[in-house]
């Protein structure tokens, strides 16, 4: 319903919702980028901190963030399964800016290339596609946001898409973490 609702705001007031959309994408981009440092401190909450260091460093439109270093040494500090949880969660509402930013910079966006390949890549496969380009590390993850937002998939379909690929990604990235503090163990003993 309430992914509904959001649809339909958009329709009925484009200009106010894209302008909206594209400034608070920005504005959040900008403040995680310039404050990354001080965001650092959240993992002294467990699986909170986890929860919310994933989606402040998804939540940044083509500015890298390291929410994947974070889930690793924390699968090496906490139980890997709920680390991933927490990351894929965290990492799938922070990934709503880029959408949101695409919903609302239609006009910027659409005539881009890499856009377009995107969106043709989006088109074919749907929610499938969004599902493997988050469960795959890479940097072009904002780029299908913005494309499933230009394309208008609807909001709620993108979210579990998304946190389904994230939920794969960082389980394995925290057993990789969880892995390597007993390689880390061992060569020390």
């Amino acid at each position: 319903m309430l992914a509904e609702g959001f649809t339909e705001f958009v329709r009925r007031h484009k200009n106010i919702a894209s302008l909206v959309a594209v400034l608070a994408a920005l504005v959040i981009s900008w403040g995680i980028f310039v404050y990354s440092d001080r965001l650092a401190y959240l993992a002294r909450y467990g699986y909170i901190g986890i929860f919310f260091l994933s989606m402040l460093g998804n939540a940044t439109i083509l500015l890298p963030m390291p929410s994947m270093v974070s889930v690793y040494i924390a699968g090496g500090l906490f139980n890997p399964i709920i680390v991933g949880f927490m990351a894929s969660a965290g990492g799938a509402i922070g990934e709503l800016t880029g959408y949101l930013a695409g919903v609302g910079g239609h006009r910027i966006i659409k005539e881009r290339k890499l856009f377009i390949l995107i969106e043709k890549w989006v088109h074919r496969y749907g929610v499938v596609g969004i599902f493997l380009f988050a469960m795959i590390p890479n940097p072009f993850f904002d780029m299908v946001g913005l494309t499933a937002g230009l394309m208008r998939v609807p909001v709620f379909q993108f979210l579990v898409a998304t946190w389904l690929g994230q939920t794969v990604k960082f389980l394995l990235i925290s057993y990789l973490g969880a892995g390597s503090t007993g390689l880390m163990e061992r060569w020390l003993h």
